[in-house]
């Protein structure tokens, strides 16, 4: 499994999943449809499926534009707010990228599947995809953890909106009770897990966590890496769970100074006021540039789209 990176926008990521035996890949969170399909182009690889974590135009806006280019392609999300969305998916759902074999044998360039009644789910080979709800930043948020048969390497989360390197996202659909059980459940997973998330927001995060815990070793020492990655301009992700839970105060919110910074004691309560603290902190850093945002909506065609985020 090949997980490529793609920066787009102002501070999304959109990722393609290659499957090498194959050479068959999914997009996650397709923003930007020229580009990724530049990249399809230069892999050599066969698109067969979009996996969209949730509805928001920065997430999903390229959907209509990648399904007019590629007619039969499937757009998988949990809510039927996603553009194009082709089947709806749920909590617990397994999917597989498949090895399947074809007319002249397995992995010979083919037709994806179609999608819907009566057709079957998409099968994707050797890589499984396990389809988390994860509802908060919006009610039907989806997370998609992937693993591959007989393989070393570490499984991956694209966590879109719900889980961020050092942070999650906002609250905007969902209460912190129901954050904190998506969180949870995510923080269940293997510790090796590579998470990829929405957005390259690590070095504010970082310095939130600072702020919530400055005696905190792992705080100081990701901050230090993020700020050298930010110089070079090099993305942050992937980060793995592991790590997420010596640093992220969202997953730390059992830990005594993360208790003591907010002044409660329950878990859902300790997170709705980090959530409501990381938004003042946002607020009194360095304002955003939107001039910056609407030149590069305009260079992607986007300014069509009201931003929903």
């Amino acid at each position: 499994m090949k997980v490529k990176v793609i920066p787009v926008l102002e501070d999304n990521y959109m990722y393609l999943v290659i499957e090498e035996l194959t050479r068959e890949a999914v997009a996650v969170d397709v923003a930007v449809p020229k580009r990724l399909l530049e990249i399809v182009g230069r892999e050599g690889v066969s698109l067969t499926a979009v996996l969209t974590t949730h509805h928001h135009w920065d997430h999903a806006r390229g959907n209509p534009e990648l399904a007019r280019l590629r007619p039969g392609l499937a757009v998988l999300g949990a809510d039927e707010r996603i553009f194009s969305l082709t089947r709806r998916l749920a909590h617990g759902e397994e999917l597989r990228v498949s090895a399947r074999p074809r007319e002249g044998g397995v992995g010979t360039p083919g037709p994806p599947a179609l999608m819907g009644p009566p057709a079957p789910p998409p099968q994707f080979g050797a890589i499984h995809v396990r389809c988390l709800l994860t509802p908060g930043h919006t009610s039907g948020h989806m997370s998609y953890f992937l693993w591959e048969d007989d393989c070393p390497d570490p499984p991956a989360l694209f966590s879109g909106d719900a889980l961020l390197v050092a942070g999650c996202g906002s609250c905007l659909e969902g209460s912190a009770q129901q954050m904190y059980q998506s969180l949870a459940e995510l923080s269940t997973l293997p510790p090796e897990t590579k998470v990829f998330c929405g957005h390259e927001h690590t070095l504010s995060n970082l310095e939130f966590a600072q702020k919530v815990e400055p005696c905190n070793d792992h705080v100081r020492a990701k901050l230090s890496w993020a700020k050298k990655r930010d110089e070079d301009d090099v993305p942050t992700v992937p980060s793995t769970l592991g790590e997420e839970r010596l640093y992220n105060p969202f997953l730390r919110v059992a830990e005594e100074p993360v208790r003591k910074f907010t002044g409660k004691a329950g878990p859902a309560d300790v997170l709705e006021v980090l959530c409501e603290e990381r938004a003042r902190f946002e607020q009194a850093g360095e304002p955003r540039q939107p001039q910056a945002r609407a030149l590069l909506a305009l260079q992607w065609g986007l300014l069509s789209a009201a931003p929903n985020k």
